[in-house]
């Protein structure tokens, strides 16, 4: 077994949003591989998201953006409890969805999902949210969105 610096299990925290022990734990079981245990958290966060996915998200907040004043964005993302939607990584999420709205021609919800992130062309919505419930230990979900623009009908 090879040892594990205290660097890689903050960078594996940072990188996932587990606990400390998680993290160490995952890279004890890697043999101290990085990669690997980063791939085993991810496996593992998108396993509990798949249950998070079923629980019913009624709180959350309604985020707005307006860009130059020429497009402007309403959104409403939905959490479990009022505890996360006023948390600032949710926060951030909710921004980084307007920023991702008002830089798409997506037309719905699922189409928005399937895009890729523009902070992160690597990655769709979709893997972000999936991230933030991973992250946040709650069902997130888009509820809908509008995209306004000067001098459209």
């Amino acid at each position: 077994m090879s040892k594990v610096s205290i660097d890689d299990i903050r960078k594996l925290r940072g990188m996932t949003g587990v606990g400390m022990t998680d993290a160490k734990q995952a890279l004890v079981e890697a043999d101290g591989d990085f990669d690997k245990a980063l791939d085993a958290m991810k496996k593992k966060g998108l396993a509990k998201a798949a249950k998070r996915a079923e629980r019913e998200a009624r709180a959350g907040i309604i985020g707005t953006y307006s860009h130059d004043g020429r497009i402007g964005v309403v959104v409403e993302v939905n959490c479990e409890t009022d505890f996360v939607a006023k948390t600032d990584e949710f926060k951030e999420l909710v921004k980084d969805i307007c920023l991702q709205v008002a830089a798409s021609d997506a037309e719905d919800v699922k189409q928005l999902m399937a895009s890729e992130f523009i902070k992160d062309p690597s990655k769709t919505v979709a893997d972000l949210i999936q991230e933030y419930i991973s992250k946040l230990g709650e069902n997130i979900v888009i509820r809908r969105f509008e995209r306004l623009s000067l001098g459209e009908a």
